[in-house]
């Protein structure tokens, strides 16, 4: 196993982007590991460990290249920072990815060797799982370090996460409506689900028993067809295009992230937007996408404030995993939205803007008080 702990390693002759992308990046560290035995290829970025020990999934995904591979994971371990801070985690932001086809290069012995990666670290990141990845991998990639969260009950683990996930989505959709509607009920409200894997399945299964309606898209149609086996009464159609336009309350993106770029914003016929993605909005800053949403009326709910359920289970997990109490943490998921939403309106900025600054004030907070690391953890900084 081949592991390159300096970012300068990170560059080559083939993707003349990786040295840019680190140039821009405020990562603390990134780091590659290559083990031709197993033909593991990942990347783990650490982004901010001012709250603790860096905390956040390993997605698994045959990306094209890769400085792709490297965008991504530089941009979902920030998320995980932001994220982490907003929930009130004791927990800093990383992430990982794994270049290859799971349903194709995905072995027990790749995964067990990726463990032996996480385990170099010492605890300054603690993984789990993500897209690509499940309850059962994160079991083996648990065999060989004592730094993989998100395991299965058998094992001492919280089991699937998409569980609370879903459940903190449905929740930032409650506050939500209660800032638009009035009313936190989503009671004859109409749901397009762009995406209804794991989370968007679940969610669905929320809605539904809010007293909502649900309209589904999803590029795999065996996806939909489960869940209207499940749930008749939810209704579909072909794509996230068509889905959009339609005359929704609440619009939830829950596929890859990428979700609300300039055309789908001005086709949202929704007034809420809650859904499960990460990194949803494709510009930023000053006249991007957040900024567009406002001008049309329609309440942003961030990304990382609603989807982090996941990460609250898991983060249980690494203290005994109780289910209630990850519950009861995940629903102040509700607080934590109507807190942001709140203060976009007093302040006259978006909810991105304002969910932004409550976590960097939370991690600014945090780097004045000393490094927390996880059980077991020999990084005593």
């Amino acid at each position: 196993m081949t592991i390159a702990h300096a970012p300068v390693d990170l560059t080559s002759a083939t993707q003349p982007d990786a040295g840019e992308l680190l140039a821009r990046a405020e990562h603390e560290q990134v780091v590659t590991c290559h083990d031709d035995a197993t033909g593991l290829r990942a990347i783990i970025a650490i982004h901010d460990t001012a709250l603790g020990s860096a905390l956040g999934g390993t997605r698994f995904f045959p990306y094209a290249s890769f400085g792709e591979a490297l965008d991504d994971v530089l941009k979902l371990s920030r998320g995980m920072s932001y994220k982490n801070a907003i929930s009130g985690l004791s927990h800093g932001g990383g992430k990982a990815v794994i270049i290859g086809d799971p349903a194709t290069d995905k072995t027990p012995e790749l995964l067990r060797a990726y463990g032996r990666f996480v385990q170099t670290l010492g605890g300054r990141y603690v993984t789990a799982c993500d897209v690509g990845t499940r309850v059962e991998d994160l079991d083996l990639v648990g065999e060989t370090t004592a730094y993989a969260a998100g395991r299965s009950l058998k094992r001492g683990g919280c089991g699937d996460s998409s569980v609370l996930t879903s459940f903190g989505v449905f929740q930032g959709m409650r506050a939500a409506a209660e800032l638009v509607y009035g009313t936190p009920s989503l009671a004859g409200r109409r749901v397009g689900i762009s995406g209804v894997g794991k989370v968007g399945r679940l969610l669905a299964a929320h809605v539904l028993s809010a007293g909502g309606a649900v309209v589904v898209s999803d590029v795999n149609p065996a996806a939909v067809a489960a869940l209207r086996q499940e749930h008749p009464q939810v209704e579909s159609v072909a794509t996230t295009e068509e889905l959009v336009s339609l005359d929704l309350d609440v619009y939830a993106p829950c596929a890859l992230g990428g979700a609300l770029d300039p055309h789908t914003v001005e086709a949202l016929q929704a007034r809420i937007v809650c859904g499960a993605a990460n990194n949803q909005l494709v510009t930023t800053g000053p006249g991007g996408t957040a900024d567009r949403l406002a001008e049309r009326g329609i309440t942003y709910c961030p990304d990382f404030l609603v989807n982090a359920g996941g990460v609250i289970q898991v983060a249980d997990e690494l203290l005994g995993f109780d289910f209630d109490r990850a519950k009861s943490k995940a629903a102040q998921i509700f607080d934590h939205t109507a807190e942001v939403l709140r203060s976009a309106e007093a302040r006259g900025i978006t909810p991105a803007e304002a969910a932004d600054h409550i976590a960097e004030e939370r991690m600014a907070a945090g780097a004045q008080r000393p490094w927390v690391a996880v059980p077991g953890s020999s990084d005593d900084r």
